[in-house]
C-alpha cells in the first residue's frame, strides 16, 4: 500500500504549493492513475514518491515505512519507473539495459540473465532476437516494452508510470495499455500512473485521483466519477460523453445473450470475450451491422451483442457498475 498524508511542495519562488495537503491511499496490488490539467501537480506528486522531488512537508508510506527519512537511492531501487522519453542507455544493450538494477543490487549472473529473458517474454519480445540489439534498431513501441522491462527486473512491489505511453502512435499505443494490463493481471504490483488522457485513466486505472490546481478534487473508482463527478470541474473535464465512456468499463462477456442457438440478427463480424462494450460499439457501426459473434480464445462462439443491448445499456446506467 502507498499512503500519502497531507503531501506538500512548495518550489523555491512560488507563492503557492504545487502539490498542496495531497492525502490519498492506493491499495496494495491496484494501480492508480494520477490525472488533471496541465501543472495541476500529478508529476511532482509521482518525483515525491520516489523522492526525486523532496517534499515540503507531509508524509509518503510505503508498505507500512515512511519513506521520506530513507536513503533515496536505495528508495528508487525498490521502484519501478517509466517514463515517457523511455531514457535507454544508448550504449548499452537491451540486455544490459534491463539488467541495470539487478546488476547495481549484486544479483549473480546466471540469475539476471534469467531475469533479462523472463522480462524481455513478459513484454513480448524474443530474447533471442532482441537482447543483444541496441536501442537505435528498435522501434519506439519496443523501446518502450524495455523500458517497462528494465523497470520490472528488479521485481519492485511499486511502480512509477508517466505518460508511459504519451509519445507512441494511437495503434501501438492501445496495444501497450493492453499488453501492460495483461501484465499486471500476472504479477501484482502496486502502480501509480500519471497521464493527462481521460480514456486512458479510465482504462488502466482502478482509482482515478483528479487533481486541481495542487488539490485532489475527486478520488474514486473509473467509474464511481463517471457516474457521479464531484463537481463542475470534474463533470467538464472527463467530458459530456460519460455514458459512453463508462461502456470501456463492462466486456462483452459480461452483457452478451448467451443463446448461440438462436442466429443473432445480421451477425457482421466477430469480437473476442474480453473486449469491452465500447469496442463492440465501435466495430458495429464501423461495419454498419446490428450485431457481433463473441468468440472465446479457440474462436469457439459464446454468445452475441447487438447494437440495441449497447444503447439499452448506455440509457439504463445511472449508477456505479457494481
Amino acid at each position: 500500500m502507498i499512503r500519502l498524508k497531507s503531501l506538500t511542495k512548495i518550489f523555491p519562488g512560488q507563492a503557492t504549493p504545487a502539490v498542496d495537503q495531497l492525502s490519498l491511499e492506493v491499495p496494495a496490488g491496484q494501480t492508480c492513475v494520477l490525472i488533471g490539467p496541465s501543472g495541476c501537480g500529478k508529476t511532482t506528486t509521482l518525483k515525491m514518491i520516489n523522492r526525486l522531488v523532496e517534499p515540503t512537508g507531509g508524509r509518503i508510506v510505503v508498505g507500512g515505512e515512511d519513506v521520506t527519512g530513507m536513503d533515496p537511492v536505495a528508495l528508487r531501487r525498490r521502484m519501478g519507473y517509466v517514463i515517457q522519453q523511455i531514457g535507454l542507455f544508448p550504449h548499452m544493450t537491451i540486455a544490459e539495459n534491463i539488467a541495470t538494477v539487478p546488476r547495481l543490487v549484486g544479483w549473480p549472473a546466471a540469475r539476471i540473465a534469467a531475469r533479462v529473458d523472463e522480462m524481455l517474454t513478459l513484454v513480448g519480445m524474443d530474447p533471442a532476437i532482441h537482447r543483444t540489439r541496441y536501442p537505435r534498431e528498435l522501434s519506439g513501441g519496443q523501446r518502450q516494452r524495455v523500458g517497462v522491462a528494465r523497470a520490472l527486473a528488479g521485481d519492485p512491489p511499486v511502480m512509477l508510470m508517466d505518460e508511459p505511453f504519451g509519445a507512441i502512435d494511437p495503434i501501438t499505443r492501445g496495444r501497450l495499455q493492453n499488453e501492460f494490463l495483461k501484465i499486471l493481471k500476472a504479477i501484482r504490483k502496486t502502480v501509480v500512473f500519471v497521464t493527462h488522457d481521460v480514456d486512458e485513466a479510465i482504462k488502466m486505472g482502478d482509482r482515478i485521483a483528479i487533481l486541481r490546481d495542487g488539490r485532489l478534487v475527486q478520488y474514486g473508482t473509473p467509474d464511481e466519477i463517471l457516474a457521479r463527478p464531484a463537481n463542475a470541474f470534474v463533470e467538464e473535464f472527463v467530458g459530456t460523453d460519460r455514458a459512453l465512456k463508462r461502456l470501456a468499463l463492462v466486456t462483452v462477456r459480461e452483457v452478451m445473450r448467451t443463446d448461440t442457438h438462436a442466429s443473432p440478427p445480421r451477425p457482421c463480424a466477430s469480437i473476442p470475450e474480453d473486449a469491452t462494450v465500447k469496442e463492440a460499439l465501435s466495430a458495429i457501426l464501423a461495419l454498419n451491422g446490428e450485431s457481433l459473434a463473441v468468440v472465446d480464445q479457440e474462436g469457439r462462439l459464446l454468445g452475441h451483442v447487438t447494437l440495441r443491448q449497447i444503447q439499452e445499456l448506455v440509457a439504463g446506467r445511472s449508477d456505479p457498475i457494481p
